[in-house]
Order: C-alpha cells, then sequence, then structure tokens
C-alpha cells in the first residue's frame, strides 16, 4: 500500500470538514498510519483519558476510518466506533458492556444510514461498516463518512451526560 498516497488523501478529506462545526462540537480530528492501516480518527478530549495517544489504547472512545492492503484488494474503506477500557474512563461511573447495550440501541435509529453496518460485535466496537469505494480518490466517500458521525455524536454525549460523576 502507497501509504503517503493514502494518507494525502485521507488529510484531504480531514481538511475539507467543517471547521466551525467541529470547534462548536469540540470534536477533533487527526490522520495519521496506525496499526497499518491509514486512519482518520474523530474524537473529543473528555472522550479519553490520554487523547493523544497514537493509536488509541487506553480507556476512550473514538470514531475512525481507515484502510490497509486487505482493504485495497477488495476496494473498501471501514468505519468503526470504538470503546475502549470505559470502566477506567476518568469522570464517568460506566461498563463497556452497559454503554454498548445503551448505545446500540440509540443507534437503531440511524443505522439505515450507514451502509454495511453492523453492531454484533463485542462491547469494545459499537458498531463497524465498510462501503466500496474508487481507491484513486476516495475523499469524498471519506468525508460523508465522517460527516455522519459528526451528526450522531450527540448519541455518545447523551449516554456520557447520564453517568458522568459529580
Amino acid at each position: 500500500m502507497d501509504t503517503t498516497f493514502y494518507l494525502s488523501l485521507f488529510r484531504q478529506a480531514a481538511d475539507k470538514l467543517d471547521k466551525r462545526l467541529l470547534s462548536q462540537k469540540q470534536l477533533q480530528v487527526e490522520t495519521g498510519v496506525w496499526l497499518d492501516s491509514v486512519v482518520l480518527r474523530l474524537h473529543k478530549q473528555h472522550w479519553a483519558n490520554n487523547p493523544d495517544a497514537k493509536p488509541q489504547t487506553g480507556p476512550a472512545i473514538f470514531f475512525s476510518i481507515w484502510i490497509n492492503n486487505a482493504d485495497i484488494k477488495e476496494h473498501k474503506l471501514f468505519y468503526n466506533i470504538h470503546a475502549l477500557k470505559l470502566r477506567k474512563l476518568t469522570g464517568y461511573a460506566l461498563t463497556s458492556r452497559r454503554f454498548a447495550d445503551d448505545f446500540r440501541e440509540q443507534f437503531k435509529s440511524v443505522e439505515h444510514n450507514w451502509p454495511n453496518v453492523s453492531t454484533k460485535f463485542g462491547p469494545q466496537t459499537l458498531m463497524q461498516g465498510w462501503k466500496i469505494v474508487n481507491l484513486d480518490f476516495p475523499v469524498e466517500d471519506i468525508l460523508k463518512i465522517a460527516d455522519k458521525f459528526i451528526e450522531i455524536d450527540i448519541l455518545i454525549e447523551n449516554l456520557l451526560v447520564k453517568v458522568k460523576v459529580k
């Protein structure tokens, strides 16, 4: 895989995201190469104990869009929401299983907007899906998927408000 080429495309997509909306929602966007994949990641500072970790391994919630060698062969762009080690997420009293169940119940109302999505995973992967794309220039596809997440980040926020430690 030509990581330089795909990283450039993922950065182009990140640059096209609505900066005003990202700021308003306090969403941060990052691109990089993690775990042998080119990735665009969206998250909020309070969704992680160490929000700048790359790749994220500690307690955190984040959305990712990625591609790697295996995906290129199938012309697929993958996306998911991870919720890692939530029992240890600072400032909240929650468990991964309960959070996953609650998220998935809320997600049902918008699930039809997500191509090839599934919620049939353990509690660390809240949802995951993929989309067939033109691999020569997937910028618009990356942007559309990221925009979809920006529309539903409120599902995560609403669930976290309920379990915030006072």
